[in-house]
């Protein structure tokens, strides 16, 4: 029998606590956390509103040489595609110029957006929960408290059966070599990781960003499939470039997945992209 831990990640009052600070910033990631504050307005110039850092960096948790630098850049207006050309240049020039990180990853939103009503419980979850403030003022305050409830399991992973097409299409245009699958391996695990753990969560009645402890709290509920998502967390942080894992993934584990999400929470709310 799978002994369940404690729930974490929320108060007193069951409401989630922001994961991550600049505190939590290990000295080899400083200097990068940095020089991407202290670009970004050139980048950018009058369209920045506000910037954020999520994942391993700010939770403290990072990897030196493996993992990446994750950024959410918030805009005054919608971006454009010179927006996206600038940040995807920022972020290149960082990850040549620190070998401490492998790659930098960025999401980018218009301010209204995240604080749409159609997004309350997915993006602005996401920067008010799981989001660093690095620059600018914080959407935060204009966002509400939340708690792990079937709403926020539905509208931040709600949405697996639509995604799954793009997967298959994702592998079947995927070179044929390990080098190649690894990346897509790597997403994919994480992804339904979270997805698992986002069913159960509103059982849980807590909050966690570890893969293996989500794996964990979800086996708790799902001892049928604990084994399939404990290996897809060790495959998201040291994943294989193996066709057989991808195929599993889109034939198997996320076709039941993205079923049981829907008989559970329902299906998410389109969104217009």
């Amino acid at each position: 029998m799978t002994v369940l831990p404690a729930p974490g990640g929320v108060d007193a009052q069951g409401r989630f606590v922001r994961e991550g600070s600049l505190a939590r910033v290990q000295p080899a990631f400083r200097p990068v956390v940095a020089a991407v504050r202290d670009r970004l307005p050139a980048a950018l110039g009058t369209r920045l509103h506000s910037a954020y850092l999520f994942g391993s960096v700010p939770r403290g948790t990072a990897r030196v040489g493996r993992s990446d630098l994750d950024l959410l850049v918030a805009l005054r207006a919608e971006p454009t595609d010179a927006d996206r050309d600038a940040l995807r240049v920022l972020g290149e020039a960082v990850d040549r110029e620190f070998p401490q990180i492998d790659g930098v990853g960025t999401l980018l939103y218009g301010r209204e957006r995240l604080l749409s009503d159609l997004e309350r419980h997915d993006m602005g979850w996401f920067v008010a929960c799981l989001c660093t403030p690095l620059r600018g003022d914080d959407l935060a305050a204009h966002l509400p408290r939340y708690r792990p409830d079937s709403l926020l399991a539905r509208e931040t992973n709600g949405d697996l059966a639509r995604l799954l097409p793009r997967w298959r299409e994702r592998i079947a245009g995927a070179r044929d070599t390990e080098e190649a699958r690894r990346p897509l391996v790597r997403f994919m695990s994480r992804h339904l990781v979270r997805t698992a753990f986002t069913l159960v969560m509103p059982r849980w009645q807590g909050w966690t960003s570890d893969l293996r402890e989500m794996a964990g709290v979800f086996g708790a509920y799902y001892p049928g499939r604990a084994a399939q998502v404990r290996r897809a967390a060790g495959h998201g942080r040291e994943p294989v470039g193996d066709p057989d894992v991808l195929r599993s993934y889109v034939d198997d584990l996320g076709p039941w997945l993205a079923a049981e999400c829907t008989r559970v929470h329902g299906v998410k709310a389109p969104r217009p992209d």
